[in-house]
């Protein structure tokens, strides 16, 4: 693994470990996946018109969060229930508009060092998550407690919600290459459960969530060179391993 593509990797998993911590505490864990879904028809666009697929990704799923939110406010439906919509639009409209080679890179990753562009976009995006979730970690706890104080205190409940979402699918965007949109949800959960189960408080969970994503990721990415296999699952499989040693552990 390259320096550059080792940067690019930490940096992911940072800001997959962080925004997971809240997207658990919100109970959206089952809405992480099909929401990666959505990106699958921005990648064929951009491959049809010759432009790195990150881009048309991550330009589709900002989208896709902008339509989640706008229903939910509507409809007052639930988060996961809006998601399962628009994702089931997606994955039919994105499975049309790539085939072959490229669809599989989509769906559980690609392999090769990043391209410049890709990597000065990743550590932008990854830096604008970290810095959202540290600044804003205050007034989302209190959204999480209650809407309604959250709007006493002066806290701009939908918009706060909507800035959410948006870095939960910029997140999802910028793990595509190392897991494809099959399995980026589950490094956005699965570190963020296993932290919820060995953290003592918050700031605990959020350092323990970004480390075991970090970890899964350089060590599944590691794997992956080594024995010639897709990353994505061995990045999963690291996170699922850490998951299920965590449950030995004897409560405190």
């Amino acid at each position: 693994m390259t320096a550059d593509a080792l940067a690019l990797a930490v940096a992911m998993a940072v800001a997959s470990g962080l925004i997971g911590c809240f997207a658990v505490m919100r109970r959206m864990s089952l809405a992480a996946d099909p929401l990666s879904h959505v990106a699958l028809p921005g990648i064929g666009v951009a491959l049809a018109l010759r432009i790195h697929p990150i881009f048309g990704a991550v330009a589709l799923l900002f989208f896709g969060a902008l339509l989640v939110w706008a229903l939910e406010q509507r409809t007052r439906a639930a988060t996961e229930t809006m998601i399962g919509i628009v994702f089931s639009a997606a994955l039919a409209v994105g499975s049309m508009m790539t085939s072959g080679e490229n669809l599989i890179e989509a769906l559980f990753g690609a392999s090769g060092p990043p391209s410049t562009s890709e990597l000065i976009f990743g550590l932008a995006g990854a830096f604008a998550v970290i810095v959202f979730i540290v600044t804003q970690r205050d007034s989302l706890i209190v959204m999480l407690v209650s809407p309604e104080v959250a709007r006493t205190t002066g806290i701009n409940v939908g918009r706060l919600n909507l800035l959410y979402l948006e870095a939960f699918a910029l997140t999802i965007g910028l793990g595509l290459r190392y897991l494809g949109v099959l399995l980026m949800g589950a490094l956005i959960i699965v570190p963020a459960a296993t932290a919820k189960g060995m953290a003592r408080n918050l700031t605990g969970m959020l350092y323990m969530a970004a480390g075991i994503a970090v970890l899964a990721t350089v060590v599944g990415t590691w794997a992956a060179v080594w024995l010639h296999r897709a990353s994505g699952p061995l990045i999963v499989m690291t996170a699922t391993g850490v998951f299920l040693l965590s449950l030995t552990r004897k409560p405190a």
